[in-house]
């Protein structure tokens, strides 16, 4: 893809990274200058990308900026685009389908030593990404050179905590089965945005409320994912 862009004279990408690359947090809040030990082949490939547009950049002049996302939730705010993933891993939206009734709720954060022993995870809106994507591609044109950049709202949500909210939001109890534990889950990670804000001029503008409230509107409208 890289030749290819060389070849057609694309002057700069903005690239979506992942917290991934970063592992186990060794200090809180995560910033960019923090190691990069990536424990899962998501991350470890999302990183081996970005060192490859270090290079076509050292030696083509292609510039980038890779954004790298803390965890990417949320719905356009009409519910008329959200997320369909088949199976679906993700918290919010399985919390949200055991709300509407549509399959059982499984806990698989593993017991983690954190206050409710649930693993704690920093949620970012994606109409707020889609925002630092034009801004990353309006510094690009400015000059900015090669960079990483993370993206989420620099507050951390237990498990728990997220499916309290789902409850709340819903109006709907929905019984919590425990299921197999996901092995290897660092137990807390939320992001520094200081470097965002500095660069792009970007700070979320989505809470928390906000960004399952979106969710749930769209599995209300769509409770099977978009038709076939």
């Amino acid at each position: 893809m890289l030749d290819a862009c060389l070849a057609h004279d694309v002057p700069y990408i903005v690239f979506s990274s992942t917290s991934e690359v970063y592992g186990s947090a060794r200090y809180l809040p995560l910033d960019e200058e923090h190691p990069t030990e990536p424990t899962n082949p998501y991350g470890a490939t999302k990183l081996q990308v970005e060192q490859y547009l270090r290079w076509y950049d050292a030696a083509y002049g292609l510039r980038s900026i890779s954004l790298r996302y803390f965890n990417a939730a949320g719905a356009a705010l009409d519910g008329s685009m959200g997320e369909d993933h088949r199976p679906e891993e993700h918290l919010i939206p399985n919390a949200i389908r055991g709300a509407l009734g549509l399959q059982p709720f499984r806990l698989t954060s593993a017991p983690v030593e954190t206050p409710d022993g649930t693993t704690i995870r920093d949620y970012v809106h994606v109409l707020d990404l889609a925002d630092a994507h034009v801004r990353a591609l309006e510094a690009l044109r400015r000059g900015h050179p090669t960079d990483v950049i993370n993206l989420g709202s620099g507050v951390g949500y237990s498990t728990r905590q997220i499916v309290e909210l789902v409850q709340k939001l819903t109006g709907v109890r929905f019984p919590v089965e425990r299921g197999e534990p996901r092995p290897g889950e660092p137990p807390v990670k939320y992001a520094s945005f200081a470097k965002a804000e500095r660069v792009l001029g970007w700070r979320p503008r989505y809470g928390i409320e906000e960004i399952i409230a979106s969710a749930v509107r769209w599995h209300t409208r769509f409770p099977n994912g978009y038709p076939d």
